[in-house]
């Protein structure tokens, strides 16, 4: 687990009052296991988009929950060292493919959850018991904790491996899951909420989870979750499959509370800190520090971009804009280990998330949104999709897309992708320079690229939103197996407004790659030294 993964729970905010309203009454029980309280009550996907039209339909009330002082006081040695036991697991010795393990508050989760047991159409909610975990490295006494405490999230574990999970739901609207490596890195959210804007972002949380009592020989894990925000409520299904590639099948209903400025659909979380487009922001001894390097957009008119993430100087905010996205992901392309140089946590070997769109989704933009940061705990990227009409209160809105954790892109592309892009200084080495410019090396592989010869005319075609393209090249990287474009870009006025540059290989008038996208910023003329 990325030792990342918690951090942001603390900037979320959980309405634990407004669950009081549509919640029943409790009254426990002990079976084996996990306790449960309260009698049973029917439960399916329409029932809970019910409730969170309802709750959206009554103003948001804040939490009045606070924790025992001791267990917000707990540092993160002391809340890791709550160890969980095993026997309590949701559906242990019961012979299924699944177990859920639940996460204990403290630390920087500070606000509970409430989890409910899904069976035959009917949930129960499930109860906060002190026997659930080992205390006795943690500095708590059980005996003092408060008999509602309840819980931070929850862990979901595969038959193959009972010891590390698999996915992880906690934090606001945070989830994380891995692939066959085993390895946490970026994250995914319910739900965005004026991300990138001037006034302060909202984080709507999960206030409650269903988990349902998978068939004893399925693959597929079913959760629900209720979310709730001042602006929002909503519902949701998570139809997970493990695998090498896991996969989420995810279904959200929207219920605005008022209109919203800007909403962010299947939003990604990342962290880039320092790549090889980005010299000298860091004095880290590592040459690479990210969960992804990268943006990718498959557009609804079928061609695929990639954009490099940036660690910009100050926050930064694109839009591609588009009509019925075919997908987008932050995507972690660069997989060898000596890149990275970190024994640790594994940069190479974090997962990237896909998001495929199931529906018209309609016209809208993917935006990016990067913030600077000197600090690889924080994470400093977001992308999602921003429908073009805002919501507004009383509407539904229905939204359908699958999340793929993968090690690349699980579609075809056909086309070659980028491996690299540096920079540096431009002109001819060698050569007295009489004016600043600024090179790109972009290196590109797969597709049809070993199908050429060194005698084939490959066209790099540029364009520039300012500024001047100067010297031009594309010839074959052998070494690597792939070929190489390179330009020089010389601002042509005292701007620093960013650059939008455009990049793709063609052969004969057709397409060789993908279109590689960047946004320079030219230094301030002052600085422009050659």
């Amino acid at each position: 687990m990325s030792r990342r993964r918690f951090l942001q729970a603390s900037t979320a905010a959980l309405s634990a009052a407004a669950a009081r309203a549509w919640l029943p009454a409790l009254a426990a029980d002990s079976p084996l296991g996990v306790r449960r309280l309260g009698p049973p009550r029917p439960f399916d996907y329409a029932r809970l988009k019910g409730t969170a039209r309802t709750l959206a339909a009554a103003p948001y009330r804040t939490a009045a929950h606070r924790l025992p002082p001791a267990v917000e006081r707990l540092d993160w040695d002391h809340w890791e060292a709550i160890r969980y036991r095993d026997d309590h697991s949701l559906w242990a010795g019961e012979g299924l493919r699944y177990q859920i393990r639940f996460a204990h508050l403290g630390f920087s989760v500070l606000k509970p959850v409430r989890m409910y047991a899904v069976e035959n159409g009917e949930a129960r909610e499930i109860a906060y018991d002190p026997a659930m975990w080992d205390y006795s490295r943690s500095g708590l006494r059980p005996r003092e904790l408060p008999a509602d405490l309840g819980f931070g999230g929850f862990r979901v574990l595969f038959h193959t491996d009972w010891v590390r999970d698999c996915a992880v739901f906690q934090g606001a609207s945070y989830f994380r899951a891995v692939d066959g490596d085993m390895q946490y890195g970026m994250s995914q959210r319910g739900l965005a909420i004026d991300t990138g804007l001037p006034q302060p972002e909202e984080f709507p949380d999960f206030v409650a989870f269903y988990l349902e009592r998978p068939p004893r020989d399925s693959s597929v894990l079913t959760v629900y979750g209720l979310l709730d925000s001042p602006s929002i409520a909503g519902a949701y299904r998570f139809l997970i499959t493990v695998a090498d590639t896991l996969t989420m099948d995810v279904d959200a209903a929207l219920y605005p509370r008022k209109q919203i400025e800007r909403i962010g659909i299947a939003p990604g979380t990342s962290m880039f800190l320092v790549g090889k487009n980005q010299k000298g922001v860091s004095e880290d001894w590592r040459p690479e520090i990210h969960d992804s390097d990268g943006l990718q957009v498959w557009n609804g008119a079928g061609e695929w971009l990639w954009r490099p993430l940036i660690n910009p100087s100050a926050v930064r905010v694109n839009s591609f804009f588009d009509d019925h996205p075919r997908g987008f992901g932050l995507m972690q392309r660069e997989r060898n280990f000596s890149a990275y140089q970190d024994d640790g946590v594994f940069y190479d070997k974090r997962p990237s998330v896909w998001v495929q769109p199931k529906g018209d989704w309609g016209r809208g933009a993917v935006m990016l949104v990067e913030i600077p940061t000197r600090d690889e705990t924080a994470d400093n990227v977001v992308a999602f999709w921003n429908p073009a009409a805002k919501p507004e209160r009383g509407e539904e809105l229905l939204f359908a897309y699958r999340l793929y954790w993968c090690r690349s892109n699980p579609m075809k592309l056909g086309l070659a992708t980028t491996g690299a892009t540096r920079t540096g200084i431009g002109g001819v080495v060698g050569q007295k320079r009489n004016h600043f410019s600024w090179r790109f090396v972009v290196d590109f592989f797969g597709g049809d690229l070993r199908m050429l010869t060194d005698a084939d005319l490959v066209t790099p075609v540029i364009s520039a939103s300012r500024g001047r393209i100067e010297i031009v090249s594309a010839r074959p990287l052998r070494p690597l197996d792939g070929w190489r474009a390179m330009f020089d870009l010389a601002p042509t006025d005292p701007s620093t407004e960013p650059i939008d540059l455009r990049l793709y290989l063609s052969f004969q008038g057709q397409p060789l790659t993908e279109t590689w996208i960047y946004q320079y910023t030219p230094p301030p003329p002052a600085e422009r030294r050659f």
